[in-house]
Formats: structure tokens, sequence, C-alpha cells
């Protein structure tokens, strides 16, 4: 029957969750840009940053899960917690400086500048299977969640959240999303604290404590000799498989500074770790009660949830049975809103890498240029900071390449709405009509564990160490020797026996076991291969071994000429550069859409800048001016006429009275700053 009060309590849950995210889809600046839609337009506060991280990864799956695996397993096999907090720490140690620095827009963008558009979209396969699996999962799991609770009919509920969240995403991306991250983590926090004292004095809760005597009941659990393998793998999957998800880096990209991405994943790491103590106990609860003496236990002849193979229901069935229905009503808000938090996130994770870095980068290219992409961006603003020559020269340069993105930002904003709408609608589907949704899920984990995470490392860390070539073998490689571990939770057999391997027990049941840590194995595997083929490919043309002709991929000694040479300005020519000219220039969007941070001036430097420049009386032309006529002036080297080229008016360099500083450098400019 279907429980009214309860259903109210949802719909009214739903209602403010919704009106949290219209109201913040309009502080938004209006602008319409990429970085306003997918990253708040790098303006996440440190508060609410730090919720909307949290909210991430503690979803309806990391509650769930946590109370199952305390359940089912004990406490030594509830890796979740610790696992995704290390992951945090380490995301904030070894990627989100780098990445917050570089100032990139999606997880994809230094994959896609190290190895080309066409294998940066191939990578973008596992890490979009990952968020939609993902968000599909923790669907079928609110749906499952609320027909235990208030007797809701499962495709309704899964269809209703996910038309909610997918309304706010739409209307007002990551602010939306960041804001009402705020809301459910508070939602989760409160009603699962508040579910726990009522259930442990439920009269069918046996001792904690106790139960650490009786093997039974006991929710610590034990670690065999020969599981230590199957543990240390699971372990660095989740911490370092935890990284390379764009859900992650979504919150590190919109932060306002690099150091404060940093903090983000910091304290984030702590927030998880405290958020899953409710979940932890509730399973902990689970375990030490006697399902005999609740209601439970009267539907169905006294059997237990794992009996009844229900254990990953766990969490909502203590809430049911062994709190009032006023207490399980809370709880259940907190169930919705982790499952939301999760979903929301993910939907719009895989869209804006849909929309930025496969169709701008790859359907919207003018050209449809080869080539890795790489040495892009740090060597062209190094080169063009030396003189305001140079820099013309190389604004030039973009504006005239042949692979020079096209499509403007509105159209990107506008397909990235579509890619949300389409990407929900994939989610929800999938939710509804996949059984091992779950499993799929595993699956697409694992492969974003051996095959994005070597190659992320090295193009952040070790650029220069790795190419086209390389990201290819190691993708095959990683990909291949993933599915030949097989998967129980796909009915996938292993096709490859990995040291201690055990088969399949045809009269127990028993499903095979890789004993052996093969996920760390295959990710190990993929960053060797990635590292010693890019070795191998870079001698061989180098060497001369191969010729240039074969380099397919024109990533090594056959890369096409895309960029102009602009020659070193002539003696005495515009060497000084203020801070004006570095605000045209050097802030300006470049070819893949990114803006270098240190560029940036406030209005302060710009006002400071105008009050210092002299006036130009008469109108005087300078050299290299439009009325000059000086050869190679305007970027051009010798012998090249400035007249059809665009012409920029300097200050009077002669003009005894500018005690202006040349500005020759970034980090000079950054100090003067």
């Amino acid at each position: 029957m279907l429980n009214v009060w309860g259903v109210i309590s949802i719909v009214l849950f739903y209602i403010m969750i919704l009106a949290v995210g219209i109201w913040a889809g309009r502080k938004g600046s209006g602008a319409q840009s990429e970085d306003e839609v997918m990253l708040a337009g790098r303006n996440i506060g440190m508060f609410v940053g730090i919720f909307t991280m949290t909210a991430t990864w503690v979803g309806g799956g990391y509650i769930n899960g946590t109370a199952e695996a305390i359940y089912t397993t004990g406490l030594v096999w509830c890796q979740a917690p610790f696992g995704y907090s290390l992951s945090l720490v380490m995301g904030g140690i070894f990627f989100a400086n780098e990445m917050r620095r570089q100032g990139y827009v999606t997880m994809l963008d230094p994959l896609q500048d190290a190895f080309g558009e066409r294998m940066g979209g191939l990578l973008f396969l596992p890490a979009l299977c990952g968020e939609v699996f993902w968000a599909a999962g923790i669907l079928a799991a609110l749906g499952a969640t609320l027909s235990v609770i208030i007797d809701m009919d499962k495709n309704t509920s899964v269809i209703l959240s996910a038309c909610i969240a997918v309304f706010y995403t739409l209307f007002g991306g990551l602010y939306s999303v960041a804001y009402t991250d705020v809301i459910q983590l508070f939602c989760i926090f409160i009603g699962l604290w508040l579910c726990i004292p009522f259930a442990l004095t439920h009269e069918a809760v046996g001792s904690l404590t106790e139960a650490l005597t009786n093997p039974e009941i006991d929710w610590v659990g034990h670690l065999k000799t020969e599981e230590y393998g199957m543990w240390a793998d699971y372990a660095l999957l989740l911490i370092f498989g935890g990284i390379p998800w764009q859900v992650y880096f979504q919150r590190v990209l919109s932060s306002k500074t690099a150091l404060g991405a940093q903090i983000l994943s910091y304290v984030a790491a702590v927030g998880c770790f405290l958020m899953a103590l409710p979940p932890v106990i509730i399973g902990a609860i689970a375990k030490v009660t006697d399902w005999n003496q609740t209601h439970y236990g009267e539907m169905y002849d006294g059997s237990s949830p794992a009996a009844r193979g229900e254990s990953n229901m766990v969490l909502p069935l203590v809430m049911h049975h062994l709190t009032p229905d006023v207490v399980s009503f809370f709880g259940l808000g907190a169930v919705s809103a982790a499952v939301m938090s999760s979903a929301d996130s993910s939907v719009l994770s895989a869209s804006s890498m849909f929309a930025r870095n496969i169709y701008r980068l790859i359907f919207r290219l003018r050209g449809g240029g080869g080539g890795s992409g790489g040495e892009k961006v740090n060597e062209r603003f190094e080169a063009c900071i030396l003189s305001a020559n140079t820099l013309i020269g190389h604004y030039i340069t973009l504006a005239q390449n042949s692979d020079y993105p096209q499509a403007s930002e509105i159209e990107i904003i506008w397909v990235m709405r579509v890619s949300i709408f389409i990407v929900g609608t994939m989610a929800t589907i999938m939710a509804l009509t996949i059984p091992s949704i779950y499993g799929l899920w595993t699956m697409c984990s694992d492969l974003v564990y051996v095959i994005l995470f070597p190659q992320l490392l090295m193009v952040v860390h070790f650029r220069h160490y790795c190419n086209t070539y390389g990201s290819l073998a190691a993708y095959i490689i990683a990909f291949v020797f993933r599915l030949g571990g097989g998967e129980e939770l796909l009915h996938l057999p292993a096709l490859i026996h990995f040291p201690y391997y055990e088969p399949a027990n045809a009269e127990t049941g028993a499903w095979e076991v890789q004993r052996f840590p093969f996920r760390t194995f295959c990710m190990l595997l993929s960053l060797f291969t990635l590292a010693g083929v890019s070795k191998l490919t870079d001698w061989l043309f180098h060497s001369g071994t191969l010729p240039p002709k074969y380099d397919y991929f024109r990533c090594v000694v056959n890369i096409p000429e895309d960029k102009m040479t602009v020659d070193e300005p002539n003696e005495g020519e515009m060497t000084v550069m203020t801070a004006a000219m570095v605000q045209k220039y050097c802030a300006m969007e470049e070819m893949n859409g990114r803006v270098n941070p240190a560029a940036a001036l406030s209005d302060s430097d710009e006002d400071t800048n105008n009050a210092r420049r002299p006036n130009n009386p008469g109108g005087k032309s300078r050299p290299g001016g439009p009325s000059g006529g000086r050869s190679g002036g305007g970027g051009g080297g010798p012998g090249r006429s400035g007249q059809n080229r665009p012409q920029v008016s300097l200050p009077d360099s002669e003009d005894e009275g500018d005690k202006r500083t040349p500005v020759k450098n970034v980090k000079q400019y950054q100090t003067k700053l």
C-alpha cells in the first residue's frame, strides 16, 4: 500500500531541491560561455566548493555500499571510506594544482593536447561509460529504496528523480549542481544521524560490542592470508582509480585558484571519511539485528536480508523497520539526496566532455587536422611573452590556424544542454531495463583505472616521455588484459589466468577467483607500455630507422606545420610590454579554449595602467604603425611588408616621462602585480 505521508515528504524534498537549483542557476553572471556553464565561471568559493566536492563522492552508492559492505563482509572489507578519501588527497597532491594552473576546462584537455583530438575521443569512451553507468546504477538503487520504504512504483520514482536532476542541471549548469549539493549533503548528514539513535534502541537490535566475540554477527570481519592480494588490488583501485573522473576535476577546475583546488581536495577527503560513519554504524546495526523480531521477519517467515538476497538494501531496510515512520522519511530524504547529488554531477560531467572535447575539437574543426596537438599552449605562451611583436605573430597564427575550432560559445552551450538531456535519458533507460547495471559500472570503473589513470599521470607530469603511438598501444593492452581477467557481475569468464587463480566450483556454485591483484597489474602494464612504445617510436623516427612518411599519427617527426614561424624583432623594436598589452594579448582565449590564469588582470590593474599611459598629442604615428610603412613592422620579419598585417599602436617609447619597467616573462609580471 502506498504510504501517502512518505510520498508527500519526497515531493516536498524534490520541490526544495528544484527551487535551490533554479535559484543557483540565476547566480551566474549571465555570460553564455563554456566556463560559466561547465565551471561556474571558475568562481566557486571555498565553502560551496568543499560541500560540492564532498557530495560528489558521498552519493547513493557510497552510503548504500558502505552499509552493505559492513553487513556482508565486515569493516575490514569496507574500503570505500578510506579509499576515496585517500583518492582525494592524492588528487590534490599530484593533479589539482597542475590542472588548475594550466587552466584546463575538462579532464580530457591535457590528453587531447598531448595525443591529439582523435586519441582523446577514444579515451573519452571509458570516461563516458563510467559516468553514465554510475548515474544509472544509483538511480536504480533509489527506485528500489523508494519501493521498500513507501511502496512507490520503482519506475515512477526513477523517472521523477532523473527529471528533477536533469532539469536543474540543464537550467543552471555547475552553479545549480554545486548549490544543490550543499542542501543535499546537509540532508544526508542529518537524515542518517537522526535514524541511528532510534535504530540502536530498537528491541530487536543487539549489542555492537558483544557482537565482536560472536563470529556469526561479527561486523568487523577478518582478512585471510590468501586474500591480501585482492584486498590491496581493490584498495589501489579506489585510491588511484578514483582520480581520473570528470566529476572530480570539474570541481577542481572550477576553483578560483590552484591552491584553492588543492585545499578543496584535502578538506573534502576529511568530509568523505566523516560522512561514512553513519552508514558504517547502520550496517553494523543490521548485522546484530534479530530480524525475526521485526516486521520484515514477519513478512518473510523470519528470513534476513542476506538470506533473501537483499543485502544491498540494508540501509533503507534499517530505516524502515527499526525507526518510526516520521524518522524513516527523513532517512529516505537522505538517500534521495545522496543519489541526486551524484546523478546530476555525472550527467553534467559526461555532457561537458562531449560538448567540448568531442563536438568542438573533433566534429567542428575546420580542417580536420591530425597531429598530436602537443606543445600547443605552454611553449607558445612562453615564446610569445618575450616581446609584443612575437605575441602579435602568435595571435595571428591562432586566428589563421586550420585546426582552430569554429564552433561558437552559444553553439557549444546548446550542444551541452542537449547532451545533458540525452545522457540523463540514457541513464534513466538503463536504470529501468538493465538488471546488471552495477556490473557494467564496475567494469567501466576498472577500465578508468587501468586505461585513463596511467595516461593522465604521464601527460600531466611526464609529457615529453609519451606520444600517440604509446597511448594507443597502452589503451589496447590495458583493455585486452582487463577484459581477459573476467568479471563475475557480468558473468564474463576469465580468459587470462593470473597467478593464484582459482577455478569455478560447479558443486558449490562458487565463481572463479583471481586472487592476484590483476587490476593493478594491468594498470602498471599500461603505464610501462605507454612509456616504452613512446620511447621506441621516438628512437625509430629520430634515428632514421623509419622514414618520416611512416609517422602516420604525425606526432614524432612528421608534425604538421600548424604554426607560423615568427621572426625575432629588430633591435630596439617593441621591447617594452605594459600591463595593458599583456592583458590584451596574453589573456586571450587560445585554440583549445583555455585562458592562461597568470595573465588575467583585475580592474584596478587596468585603471592604473591607463592612468600611467602618456597622451599622444597631434596624432603622431608610431614606428610600425599604419602610416609608418616600416618594413617588418607589426609582427613581420625583415623583408615583409607590414601593410597586410594588423598594426598595433604602442605607447611612445621615446617619452622621457615614461618610467614603466619592461615586463619580460610571466613570473616577472606576476611578481610586479
